[in-house]
C-alpha cells in the first residue's frame, strides 16, 4: 500500500464516520449495526497501516477478527496500545450484545461506540501525519 492509499483510505473512513455521527444526531443509528461498523471501519484503518508498514495481512480483512488484525497491524510497536484499548471496548460491546447482556453495557453505548470509532480515527490519523507526512486536515 502506498501513502497515497492511506491517505484515500483515511478520507473514506473519516466520511463515514461523518455519516455515522449524524445518524446518531438525528436517532437514526441502531448500537447493534453501528458497533459492526465501527470494528469494521477499525479493520480497514489497521490493515491500510500494516499494508502501508509491509506487516503481512494476508487473509485478512475488513470482517475479520479485529484481535487478529491488531496483531498484524501492531508488529513491534507498542505505542499503539491506545488503539488496542479503545478496540476492546468496542468489542466488549459487541460481545455483549451476542450474549444479551445489554444491562453491561455503559451509559449511551451508541455515542460511546461512535465517539471511540472517531477517537482511533484522530490516533491514527495523527500517527500517520507524523509517520507518513499525510496533510493535515
Amino acid at each position: 500500500m502506498t501513502v497515497s492509499g492511506l491517505e484515500a483510505t483515511m478520507r473514506e473512513v473519516d466520511g463515514e464516520i461523518g455519516v455515522l455521527e449524524g445518524a446518531l444526531r438525528e436517532g437514526r443509528l441502531e448500537l447493534a449495526p453501528a458497533v459492526e461498523r465501527a470494528l469494521c471501519l477499525v479493520n480497514r484503518l489497521m490493515l491500510v497501516f500494516a499494508q502501508t508498514a509491509d506487516h503481512p495481512v494476508s487473509g485478512l480483512d475488513e470482517q475479520a477478527d479485529p484481535l487478529e488484525v491488531f496483531k498484524a497491524f501492531v508488529k513491534g510497536d507498542p505505542s499503539l496500545n491506545a488503539v488496542r484499548d479503545n478496540l476492546r471496548e468496542l468489542v466488549y460491546y459487541r460481545n455483549c450484545l451476542a450474549g444479551g447482556r445489554e444491562d453491561a453495557l455503559p451509559p449511551r453505548p451508541l455515542a460511546m461506540t461512535v465517539r471511540t470509532l472517531r477517537h482511533i480515527y484522530l490516533y491514527m490519523r495523527t500517527r500517520a501525519i507524523k509517520e507518513y507526512g499525510l496533510k493535515e486536515a
